[in-house]
């Protein structure tokens, strides 16, 4: 399963053609499903299931079967498979494939940040004589916050409350 940033706006936009199940069935051969859910299959992609989660993102499950790379013809229908595959995500997220990888990248350096503030903030409460029984529990409240968030793929929110929470104990 894969999650992808999805373009600001572009959810309701293509609501209003039918959601990401009407932009699935310009691409691929069977589709099932209406507005932000759907099912198919196209090639040797024998079972897709895409949907807009509830943060805007775009959670895709794709099964695919190996090509016999021997077969010229199963090596079309593999091209063409990854073709209209890469021309799905381009539209259902707004992005090319190298901004999906610049912000898959930033989707995961904000986890980092968020996980490196948790540890950071923990060493130090553990090594401060002079902290207060009030910050310490109020750090302790951030750090319960971050990692709902970040156990809820909210990465932007958690590395915001990491840099809060460093400022709270600095």
């Amino acid at each position: 399963m894969e999650t992808f940033e999805v373009k600001r706006g572009l959810v309701k936009k293509l609501a209003t053609e039918g959601g990401l199940a009407g932009l699935a069935g310009k691409h691929f051969d069977t589709v099932d499903g209406t507005g932000d859910t759907f099912t198919g299959s196209h090639g040797i992609m024998r079972n897709i299931a895409a949907e807009y989660n509830s943060n805007g993102k775009l959670v895709v499950d794709v099964q695919q079967e190996r090509p016999d790379f021997d077969d010229p013809d199963a090596m079309e229908i593999a091209m063409d498979s990854r073709k209209r595959w890469s021309a799905f995500l381009d539209e259902a997220t707004g992005y090319s494939p190298k901004q999906r990888g610049d912000k898959a990248k930033e989707f995961a350096k904000k986890a980092s940040k968020a996980k490196s503030g948790i540890t950071q903030a923990q060493k130090f409460m553990e090594m401060a004589t002079n902290l207060s029984d009030e910050k310490k529990a109020e750090a302790e409240a951030m750090i319960e916050e971050i990692q709902a968030a970040l156990d809820a793929g909210d990465n932007t929110k958690a590395a915001g409350r990491a840099e809060k929470l460093g400022k709270l104990l600095g």
